[in-house]
């Protein structure tokens, strides 16, 4: 038996150790991934893409896809934060969310993502207007930016900064700890397996669970 499971960008680093656990419980289950932007996922689902679990980068996204009817009983099962990402040489000498960032090529996510929310209202508290070069679609694609060196920095998710390694150098950012980002799973309304999606479910919010959330660097729910 198969369970789709819709997937914020984000949480791409946890598929294969997710399959691996879900297949120890339940050997005859494989897990297949769809994985992109979370308002972009909303959307599929709004348009009938097949889906069993939806996992959203925010809140906010969990809200539309509720609002849609496409997904019923959300749980938060991890958080992430945000930190400043640049080329490990750092060819444009950055040293944080300061002067060293106004001459900079910075990558942003797109507003209406979860990444981009947050980091607009990071920008609020450090008191700072950046103008990106580009607004992306996920912090993946952020990522690919920066790695590319395509751009001299850019705001992604801890995860996504500590699955690139020694491509990039990690940056903190003042205030990131008031905007923790909530990792927020729930079941579709048009699972044909909603058992067994729903015990999907719980396995993300289980202390089995936990120990991969912590390998990638997530915070796994108490």
């Amino acid at each position: 038996m198969k369970l789709t499971v819709l997937g914020a960008a984000s949480t791409r680093v946890v598929n294969d150790d997710l399959s691996k656990l879900a297949a120890d419980l339940t050997p005859s289950q494989t897990l297949e991934y769809v994985n992109g932007g979370s308002s972009s996922l909303v959307q599929q689902l709004a348009d009938g893409a097949p889906g069993d679990l939806f996992i959203s980068a925010d809140q906010k996204n969990m809200d539309k896809a509720i609002k849609a009817g496409s997904v019923k009983d959300p749980k938060v099962v991890a958080t992430n934060s945000m930190v400043m990402v640049v080329p490990a040489d750092n060819p444009a000498g950055i040293t944080g969310v300061n002067d060293t960032l106004k001459n900079a090529k910075v990558v942003l996510c797109e507003s209406h993502v979860p990444c981009g929310d947050i980091s607009q209202s990071l920008m609020k508290d450090n008191n700072i207007e950046l103008n990106p070069v580009s607004l992306e679609q996920s912090v993946s694609d952020v990522l690919g930016k920066v790695t590319s060196g395509e751009a001299d920095a850019g705001w992604v998710y801890r995860t996504d900064a500590v699955a690139a390694g020694d491509a990039v150098k990690v940056i903190e950012i003042p205030h990131a700890d008031k905007h923790p980002n909530n990792l927020v799973a729930a079941v579709t309304t048009t699972s044909g397996h909603q058992a067994e999606a729903t015990q999907l479910l719980n396995l993300l919010a289980s202390k089995e669970m936990a120990p991969v959330w912590e390998k990638h660097s997530f915070t796994p729910v108490q």
